[in-house]
């Protein structure tokens, strides 16, 4: 347990601190200033002293022209190299049937076998008797067909 501190238990110093030297107050100032270095001339910005003397809203829009061309030549030499490397087919005719199967079956989409399999198309033409339908041989074909309890 820590023992409570009391000030009162504690003795004044019965002076004040000592006072300063006389003038000391006055001389300050000037022995700061005499301990100061100044900055060194030649410290490797000797090229770049033409950009201090330039107004501070050229400057600023001196950097963000520089910025600017970084990014847009960053961004220039990335599309090259993408474009060169990966070079993207603009027909579905190129890319070969096995690698487009493989893609969407691999892919999250609910793509089955059966989705993918082909359906024969025929290629002949319906005869014109069995387009001519009655509306009653309709209605009993119609009623032929099985229906199921659970979409009535």
């Amino acid at each position: 347990m820590k023992t409570p501190f009391r000030l009162d238990e504690h003795p004044r110093r019965p002076q004040p601190l000592a006072p300063p030297p006389d003038g000391y107050f006055e001389r300050l100032p000037m022995q700061v200033m005499q301990r100061v270095q100044p900055a060194s001339a030649d410290t490797g910005w000797a090229g770049l002293r033409w950009l201090t003397a330039l107004p501070a809203p050229l400057r600023t829009a001196l950097a963000a022209g520089v910025v600017l061309s970084g990014f847009v030549g960053s961004f220039l030499v990335s599309e090259n190299s993408l474009t060169a490397t990966t070079a993207r087919p603009t027909d579905l005719a190129v890319v070969p049937r096995t690698e487009m199967v493989e893609y969407l079956l691999a892919s999250e989409l609910p793509v089955t076998l059966t989705d993918l399999a082909e359906l024969p198309v025929t290629e002949q033409a319906l005869p014109e008797t069995y387009l001519h339908v009655s509306p009653d041989e309709l209605q009993e074909v119609l009623d032929a067909q099985p229906t199921e309890d659970t979409y009535l």
